[in-house]
């Protein structure tokens, strides 16, 4: 991948007329020293594009600031109120629509971004107009498919699967300290009220150590595969 952002001109769109939109939305936050601060956004990206690419759905660039408040203090990180987020998001949806789109596939590169869960749920009360992936279902088969050692609650941050999908889709952003950078953390019950910090020494939280561009391979064909249902959804006649 030799950039992150859409390179199709407004005729290319034309011609497309797609009837569903794509938007990466990721985060600016800590991911140890292995990965970068981009890494949510960029995975988000990654997987957007894949989607759109095989779908031939209009690709957006990424919104690359999410909610990150958990990381807050950690070199590097910012982050925009859930409220901020939440405007938007429902802005780019009204945008859309003034050209003719009407669907949106959110691909969401953070957890942190719960808010997202709301967006959507609010804007298809009548119809299904956004839907929200990769849901947790995706993920765990995705880690399936990719024979991932680690599961969804171990390698909750910059562990095995960000650091394979990045060994894969952009090996230059990965460095070599992944390879050590294996950190566990069974037990985090006040992750919310406590942040990363008091859970994490070197800011990650899984084993990237056990990553490899193979897995990461698998991990994001098992992803645009699972998309199909969302876009299926998003397609169906509006009432």
């Amino acid at each position: 991948m030799s950039h992150l952002l859409p390179s199709a001109s407004s005729t290319d769109e034309g011609q497309r007329n797609a009837a569903v939109a794509v938007l990466p939305v990721g985060s600016f936050e800590q991911h140890g020293d292995h990965l970068p601060l981009a890494t949510d956004s960029m995975i988000a990206v990654i997987i957007a594009r894949e989607i759109a690419d095989a779908y031939n759905l209009f690709l957006l660039p990424p919104v690359t600031i999410g909610c990150s408040h958990e990381h807050a203090g950690m070199a590097g990180t910012v982050s925009i109120s859930a409220t901020t987020l939440h405007a938007i998001i429902t802005d780019i949806a009204a945008s859309l629509e003034t050209s003719g789109i009407h669907r949106l596939l959110i691909v969401n590169g953070h957890g942190g971004n719960y808010v997202l869960s709301n967006v959507v749920q609010e804007a298809s009360v009548t119809e299904p107009r956004m839907a929200l992936f990769p849901g947790s279902t995706d993920w765990k088969n995705a880690r399936a498919a990719g024979e991932l050692i680690t599961d969804q609650h171990d390698d909750m941050h910059a562990g095995e699967l960000e650091t394979s999908i990045l060994l894969h889709a952009l090996p230059d952003v990965v460095r070599p300290s992944y390879q050590a950078a294996d950190h566990d953390v069974d037990h985090r019950p006040y992750l919310l009220a406590l942040g990363m910090r008091a859970y994490t020494t070197n800011g990650a939280i899984g084993r990237p150590s056990l990553a490899t561009a193979e897995k990461g391979k698998t991990v994001l064909e098992s992803l645009v595969a699972s998309a199909a249902g969302y876009i299926e959804v998003l397609q169906q006649p509006r009432s």
